[in-house]
């Protein structure tokens, strides 16, 4: 589809950009207390993806989204950026979810849709299709008609972080919007497919923030590790491990298309019991 153009580099909530969930109303999180006490939506997803989509609780990524946004790469000089933190993603009652780190800095941060946009994407988007858990092989845009076929997407940290790192700081004030977007859906899905190790540690660390027992020592990352977790909700979710689709990852070798979609078909196999 066409590039997004005409909106302004950050998107202004409320403005038309497609699936914005935000308006010039909703409350922003300008500190760590703010997102603990904005993250109360009670049984309001779109709410919270509302939020979670103007939040400016950490200095030091906000200013790195927006300067993204504004500079721009040569290769997408012409289009609009989001320019803003990436709400989850899919379908309100999931039964699986895929938890990674952070938007790409020209990925999610130009698209305003997490996974899309960059590379990783292009390969995670090809897998859920080819394993039948995506309408389309390709994610580019908010509103280019891509869907989920019973899942969501999730990302520990909601901004694009400098090369690719968030800080610890960082990580727990943004902590708040994955518990409570966890809490929300927990009671629908069977399966999490965690991306790379930081997504594998922010999943298990999201269920024993809610006061799920995960075991001691805790489970350990690797790509094809499987592990079950109880849900507050009553029964269990199969936690599924993935070596991140990263350039890193798939130039080397070390994540191959197979490999990918042994943990998606996993996935299915699982959320459609």
């Amino acid at each position: 589809m066409a590039a997004r153009t005409g909106f302004t580099s950050p998107v202004t909530p409320g403005s038309g950009w497609p699936d914005d969930p935000a308006t010039a109303r909703t409350p922003v999180a300008a500190d760590a207390d703010a997102v603990a006490r904005l993250s109360d939506v009670g049984r309001d997803l779109a709410e919270l993806d509302a939020r979670v989509s103007v939040c400016r609780a950490c200095p030091r990524l906000v200013d790195w989204r927006e300067d993204v946004a504004v500079t721009k790469r040569r290769a997408f000089a012409d289009e609009s950026y989001w320019g803003r933190p990436i709400p989850g993603w899919g379908d309100a009652a999931p039964r699986f979810l895929v938890v990674g780190l952070a938007p790409a800095a020209h990925g999610g941060n130009r698209t305003g849709r997490i996974f899309t946009g960059d590379r990783s994407g292009d390969w995670l988007f090809a897998s859920l299709h080819r394993v039948g858990l995506a309408v389309q092989e390709t994610s580019t845009h908010a509103g280019d008609g891509q869907r989920l076929l019973g899942g969501r997407m999730v990302a520990a940290v909601r901004c694009a972080p400098p090369a690719n790192k968030p800080t610890v700081a960082e990580r727990d004030t943004c902590a708040p919007w994955l518990e409570e977007e966890i809490r929300l859906v927990e009671p629908s899905v069977r399966a999490i497919v965690a991306l790379g190790a930081y997504g594998w540690e922010a999943t298990l660390r999201t269920f024993a923030s809610l006061g799920v027992d995960v075991g001691r020592p805790r489970p350990r990352f690797g790509h094809g590790a499987e592990t079950t977790l109880p849900k507050r909700s009553g029964g269990t979710v199969t936690l599924l491990g993935c070596f991140h689709p990263s350039q890193q990852n798939t130039f080397t070798g070390r994540l191959t298309e197979p490999m990918l979609d042994a943990v998606m078909t996993r996935a299915k196999e699982v959320s459609d019991d």
